[in-house]
């Protein structure tokens, strides 16, 4: 079993990861899809990715009220600045949120039908192994998008 620190050393490792892209692409680079089909902005992805562990970790495992607009994740836009800081915000609930999950134990709530992504029976500690899937491959896609917007962004200067 993994303990409580071991996991949040890897998820912070992975959200401070997506932060120092943010902060190297800044505003405008942030906010730009790269030229791939359904491609989505560095500034979506690390918005998906808070929506992920607030759903998955605060209503599935610790049983919070959530309420996630899921489509507006994938097209939201806005300072870096201020997604760093909802960064740094989720880290801090998901350390409370984990304090009192009980791995073996079933989900506090059933996710809907459509973000079934595992089988049925999900354990809080399936859940939790979700989220970090979840941070890990999209801190992958965040580095291939800053390198793609780089890039351009190097491609359209004289």
């Amino acid at each position: 079993m993994v303990s409580n620190e071991e996991y949040l050393y890897f998820v912070d490792r992975a959200f401070d990861g997506m932060a120092a892209i943010l902060v190297e692409l800044g505003d405008d680079l942030a906010n730009l899809r790269p030229a791939l089909p359904a491609a989505n902005s560095a500034y979506a992805i690390v918005t998906h990715c808070l929506g992920v562990v607030e759903f998955w970790a605060g209503r599935l495992v610790a049983g919070r009220q959530v309420h996630r607009d899921r489509p507006a994740e994938f097209t939201a836009s806005g300072a870096v600045d201020e997604l760093v800081a909802r960064i740094d915000a989720a880290k801090r609930q998901l350390r409370h949120d984990l304090a009192g999950a009980e791995p073996p134990a079933p989900l506090r709530h059933e996710p809907p039908e459509d973000y079934l992504v595992t089988t049925p029976g999900l354990t809080q500690g399936g859940a939790l192994l979700h989220v970090y899937e979840e941070l890990a491959q999209h801190h992958g896609q965040l580095e291939i998008t800053r390198d793609l917007i780089l890039e351009r962004d190097a491609a359209a200067r004289p």
